[in-house]
């Protein structure tokens, strides 16, 4: 089991290699919390991550005869930039398995870093399986994503960090996948500040270490679809799983819109691009899923690489919760002037319209007769409510989408 000490040696090792990132005290999310809430932003790290650290710690832990060999390493996306821009550091030749479905901005970021790169299997865990047969077929060693000691010992140093920003912290909240982060933190913080509490939280469409903890040992859980896909673990690791036993006070979830609406926050009041699993910490705190109040709370948001294509669907779908988006579609008699009757009820009531289109085909449209689709921007729900009011009054008979 892994010590204060042997962080300690880690911590003075990376310095100068990796980022000492900021702790950013929000007010905002304070008020919301009713806790004084600060922002562990590993988001900034190199790579956009905290799992360089772990990365970097184990590669220079190896022999020279194991460095010749190679690494070899399974991930979603964070580990893997954080194994290959350690490995191109150090120069060790590296080969990451990511999953088929693995983010596309992931992988190519994966390859710029240096890592040579192979699609296997839907998920982590079927790319650890393959991992693992490339270790015995090359004699490359395994970098763990976090069942490692060395690797857990990289991570720790997070927590080492935020005591020294924050001495009178009071609990620190982190994500969990397959155990890691918070393993490490835990010891780095619990050995020399037992009354801190440590809280993890998961995504409860993935909640294993959760499950594994009720069951006394780790398990595998089925997985839902869940937007926090870095912490998308179906079984922890042993050694994680056994720090986590001895020093984490507590583990919640979250879910999929408390993980949507703290990520569009995080963007919109703190400019802050954090990933799903960056978010699952502070969404448990917003959400009040953890029972401390007034207390000096970090909540480690611990990466940003969010593929660009998912940020609009993102910020789409929580300007929609917020009431500040409406999209709807309204059958009307195809003659001159009533798109412009329609546009002008929503304008005078001031929505902003954003898109139009009109359809003269499908199955509920009959002849001299065409569908409206208008997307616009509101106020509130309250507003979206007089605007199709409006609509009713008119005549017409708004179906929202």
């Amino acid at each position: 089991m892994i010590s204060y000490e042997d962080i300690v040696k880690a911590h003075n090792k990376m310095k100068g290699i990796v980022h000492l990132t900021p702790l950013d005290y929000s007010k905002t999310f304070s008020n919301y919390a009713h806790n004084d809430i600060y922002l562990k932003l590993e988001n900034l790290q190199k790579t956009g991550s905290f799992k360089v650290r772990g990365s970097y710690n184990k590669m220079i832990s190896l022999s020279k005869e194991e460095t010749q060999k190679g690494v070899v390493a399974a991930s979603a996306g964070n580990h893997a930039q954080g194994v290959a821009y350690a490995s191109t550091m150090l120069n060790i030749p590296c080969t990451i398995v990511m999953p088929i479905n693995a983010p596309l901005s992931k992988v190519q970021a994966t390859k710029e870093y240096g890592a040579k790169i192979e699609l296997q299997g839907k998920s982590f865990d079927d790319a650890l399986a393959y991992a693992l047969e490339l270790r015995e077929n090359t004699g490359a060693t395994l970098v763990h994503a976090f069942d490692d000691d060395q690797v857990m010992i990289g991570q720790g140093t997070v927590g080492l960090e935020l005591v020294e920003q924050l001495p009178d912290v009071e609990a620190i909240v982190c994500p969990i996948g397959g155990g890691g982060l918070i393993a490490g933190i835990a010891a780095a913080v619990k050995e020399k500040h037992p009354h801190i509490k440590i809280y993890g939280v998961e995504a409860g469409a993935c909640p294993s270490m959760a499950m594994s903890l009720v069951e006394g040992r780790p398990i595998t859980v089925e997985a839902d679809p869940t937007m926090a896909d870095g912490i998308a673990v179906k079984k922890p690791g042993m050694a994680p799983f056994e720090l986590v036993q001895k020093y984490v006070d507590e583990i919640f979830t979250v879910n999929e819109l408390e993980i949507a609406r703290t990520m569009l926050m995080l963007l919109e009041r703190n400019k802050l691009l954090v990933e799903g699993s960056g978010a699952v910490a502070l969404a448990a705190m917003l959400y009040q899923k953890i029972p401390v109040k007034n207390k000096k709370v970090v909540c480690l948001v611990s990466g940003g690489n969010v593929d660009v294509s998912f940020i609009s669907r993102i910020i789409e779908r929580g300007m929609v919760e917020a009431g500040r988006f409406m999209r709807f579609s309204a059958i009307l008699k195809d003659q001159p002037g009533n798109l412009e009757k329609i546009l002008g009820i929503v304008t005078a009531r001031g929505g902003n319209v954003l898109d139009v289109s009109l359809s003269h085909i499908g199955n509920k449209i009959y002849p001299s007769y065409a569908q409206l689709s208008l997307s616009v921007e509101t106020k509130d729900q309250k507003h979206i409510e007089e605007i199709t009011q409006a609509l009713k009054n008119k005549g017409y008979d708004p179906e929202l989408g």
